[in-house]
């Protein structure tokens, strides 16, 4: 039976290429998940990874505020007069702008300025210098290599920077190689000499001190000794906890990455599976007179059983092999399709996944077999032989049916009863099973439905509406692939365009400021740049908001400070109760969420704790306003702000324009703020297109990993449709030898598919408007500006590519037909 199996992979290549072909289209996208989701894992491990070669011991500042300056010059000193210490170095690091030769923003993942600290050889061990030397005073300042090879940089090259206000000028004095994570990834790296760091970026102490043990000291030795100098506001970490304490974050990072994206590739596995089995169903189905011959002659149902799936899993071997080749492009293509969203690597091709592809193409294609092989081995002999296409019985569809009714029933439960969000999730899931099982009940109706527009075509309409249901549980798997992709991605662009518009529109209504001003990075301002924007002719007023974390009632919450001089000229709040009049002195105003979660309104006392000092301050509330993603939590004015936070930093300037925005108005104040490539200026459109601009590319990300499950689900369709057309030879050389003309043999097929992929799509994409829907009323618990809007654009979009997709995937299938020899087809017994 063994030898019978193997004669029988060689004696049916063409058959049994489709079905490799289905093995291979599917686990080529599962490994290609796989091995985009190591490589982007693999990136950001990069990007957070940091030597601890030349640490030994650190003292870390806790607050990671170096203006607080627990880690001075004085500690410093006391370090190195250890009698364990070697090398002392100081770091200060912090945001660092460059602009490159076209005067746009350098680095994409993390643009850092730091210290170049000589140790006692005069060189910094952590930056050690290619070409150049290392940067001296305000005027000079030294590059990465990747950074410098980008730009085209080169020593003495002036070149524009910025570290949160104003651009400045400096040249490049050195270029140096650093192992720093996020400099690997795409990241950029300027280095100052010592003190212009600590003025530039504004710190008055050291981040961190690292330490080097002396020759004899081991680290648990030096850090007993750096307990005995460490200040307040700091701790002590061997290099060793250091590096387990790193690798812990990026293991725990990576796994949560994985997670998130290994989902799409469990959904293309399970889009496979539907095409796999359904072509090994046809493929037995065509064998069932060759396996009834087998019983006849004294194997056993085990044994034919076994046969074939010897036969699944040398075909699953050999197209899990392709599979994973091709998963390698596919990974190729991935990673140039989000190139720009990803930090730099190179693709990472983990053992793990070769093992995934081969026992996904050997047992996936095994279990795919085994209820068609069992099917057939039961069957009688002498009934098989007469029959070479065994049907399957009502009683079967009945059951079928039944059980699918019972699933969409407790899914339904799930998704609209019970009031748990994971519940929920899951009742999604128990619904399109459900739906799934039910495709070969609601096939009929709806291919029947679709006669009035197939009666044009006349006979080729008739036989393509009378193929479709020929084989209900046939044009159910075929459908079904392509109806799960639809269903998520339908869900998912109702779920963001509802978004989008729950965020652009309070936002048009609050901003009357003709231009934001804020940082690239969302990092904070200098007040230099309202000072600069302040004495800019044209500009009628001015406000930061100024946010500082705080607490109330114990609940962590955010207080944005304004100048309220000329509020009332830069935002629109939408007060439910008070006035902008009362808002001064000692008063805040307070959004509904927070009123609400603390039962207090306007008039009421509320206690603001600020975390910078620790100190409370009672605010009296001047009024509730209705919050959005432009502005919310608590608005206090300046003079109540300041004083509790360490430097001022704006989270962003509103401005007001005289003559209002313009191309011009724009031009004068990214030139007032020395042509900066970190500041964006945005207008009120801008900054509504660039909040719905963040939903529509996470959209376009889960755009392009769910049409891998799209595009398995299309190949699926001329996979089956080419089987169908092998198993039609008979059928379809009779029709050639009555007269049937090869145009009218392609125009079938092509109406076939069109047909099934319609059906896959009206139902995809009415299950996916449901689940959105359904999500749509969790959505409003917590977020009661988002209401359900349909895009009807993209939903007809959907809808007509589909019978195009449907068209285009029979073109082969079709064409083989058409070109099948009557004479020949009708000899043809399969």
């Amino acid at each position: 039976m063994f030898r019978t199996a193997l004669r029988n992979v060689v004696a049916h290549k063409a058959r049994l290429l489709m079905t490799m072909l289905a093995v291979m289209l599917g686990v080529g996208f599962i490994s290609g998940t796989l091995i985009f989701t190591d490589t982007f894992s693999n990136a950001y491990k990069n990007k957070s990874a940091r030597s601890f070669d030349h640490v030994s011991v650190a003292m870390i500042s806790t607050g990671g505020d170096a203006q607080k300056a627990p880690l001075t010059d004085a500690v410093l000193k006391r370090a190195r007069e250890l009698p364990g210490a070697g090398e002392v170095l100081g770091g200060v690091s912090g945001f660092t702008a460059l602009a490159g030769k076209d005067g746009k923003l350098v680095g994409k993942w993390d643009t850092t300025g730091a210290n170049y600290f000589p140790g006692k050889d005069g060189k910094d061990p952590r930056y050690p210098l290619t070409s150049g030397r290392a940067p001296k005073g305000r005027g000079e300042i030294a590059l990465d290599s990747r950074t410098a090879g980008r730009t085209g940089y080169k020593v003495g090259d002036p070149v524009r920077f910025s570290t949160g206000g104003l651009a400045r000028t400096a040249r490049v004095s050195g270029v140096f190689d650093t192992d720093n994570g996020s400099v690997v990834a795409g990241g950029s790296m300027v280095l100052f000499d010592n003190t212009t760091a600590h003025a530039l970026l504004g710190t008055a102490g050291y981040n961190e001190i690292d330490i080097k043990a002396a020759p004899g000291t081991s680290e648990s030795a030096l850090k007993s000794q750096v307990h005995q100098i460490l200040p307040n506001g700091a701790d002590a970490w061997t290099g060793t906890a250091l590096k387990k304490a790193q690798a812990g974050v990026i293991a725990e990072m990576a796994a949560d990455q994985s997670k998130a994206l290994s989902i799409f590739a469990y959904i293309a596995l399970f889009v496979s599976i539907f095409i796999i089995a359904n072509t090994f169903t046809m493929l037995v189905a065509q064998r069932t007179r060759e396996l009834a011959l087998m019983r006849a002659v004294g194997a056993s149902r085990r044994q034919v059983t076994w046969s074939v799936l010897t036969e699944a899993g040398v075909v699953g071997a050999v197209a899990g092999t392709a599979g994973f080749l091709l998963g390698i492009g596919v990974a190729h293509g991935l990673q140039a399709l989000f190139g720009a969203s990803l930090p730099e690597g190179p693709l990472v091709v983990a053992p793990a996944t070769v093992v995934v592809a081969l026992v996904v193409g050997v047992v996936v294609t095994m279990l795919a077999a085994w209820l068609p092989s069992r099917r057939a081995a039961k069957v009688p002999p002498v009934a098989a032989m007469n029959s070479v296409h065994a049907t399957p019985t009502p009683r079967g569809l009945l059951v079928r049916n039944a059980i699918g009714s019972l699933i969409v029933a407790l899914g339904a439960v799930l998704l609209f009863v019970v009031g748990n969000i994971n519940l929920k999730a899951v009742g999604a899931c128990v619904v399109l099973v459900g739906f799934i099982v039910l495709t070969p009940l609601l096939s009929r109706p709806f291919i029947a439905a679709w006669a009035p527009l197939l009666r044009p075509f006349g006979v080729t309409g008739k036989l393509s509406r009378l193929n479709a249901v020929r084989n209900p549980r046939r044009t159910a798997s075929t459908a079904s692939a392509l109806m799960i992709g639809l269903t998520l991605i339908t869900a998912l662009t109702v779920i963001a365009t509802s978004a989008t518009t729950a965020i652009s529109k309070p936002i048009a209504a609050s901003m009357k400021a003709d231009y934001e001003v804020s940082m690239a990075n969302h990092r904070p301002l200098a007040p230099e740049v309202r000072t600069a924007l302040d004495a800019l002719p044209g500009v009628v007023t001015t406000s930061p908001l100024r946010k500082t974390a705080a607490e109330v009632s114990g609940s962590d919450t955010s207080v944005s400070g304004v100048d309220t001089t000329g509020l009332d000229k830069l935002l629109s709040l939408d007060l439910i109760s008070g006035s902008t009049n009362a808002f001064k002195g000692k008063s805040v105003l307070v959004d509904k969420a927070t009123a609400d979660e603390e039962h207090v309104t306007t008039g009421d006392t509320i206690p603001v704790r600020f975390d910078k000092d620790h100190k409370t301050e009672q605010l009296k509330i001047a009024g509730v306003y209705n919050g959005n993603k432009f502005v919310d939590g608590l608005l206090a004015p300046l003079s109540v702000v300041d004083p509790h936070s360490a430097k001022a930093a704006d989270t962003k300037v509103l401005v007001k324009m005289k003559d209002g925005a313009s191309k011009t108005a724009e031009a004068s104040i990214f030139n007032a703020l020395g042509k900066n490539p970190a500041i964006k200026i945005q207008d009120k459109d801008a900054v509504s297109k660039e909040l719905s601009r963040r939903v529509t590319q996470m959209l376009n990300v889960l755009y392009g990993l769910l049409a891998m499950t799209v595009l398995i689900s299309v190949l699926g369709v001329v996979n089956t449709l080419a089987m169908s057309v092998f198993e039609r030879k008979h059928e379809i050389g009779m029709l050639r030898a009555t007269g049937l003309e090869r145009t009218k043999v392609k125009q079938m097929v092509r109406l076939e598919s069109m047909v099934i992929s319609l059906f896959g799509a009206v139902l995809g994409i009415g299950l996916g408007l449901i689940l959105a829907w359904a999500g749509a009323r969790s959505i409003v618990a917590e977020w009661s500006r988002y209401s359900t809007q349909i895009p009807i654009g993209r939903i007809m979009i959907f809808l007509a590519v589909a019978p195009l997709v449907g068209i285009l995937a029979a073109q082969w299938p079709a064409r083989c037909a058409a070109r099948l020899n009557p004479i020949t087809a009708i000899k043809t017994d399969c």
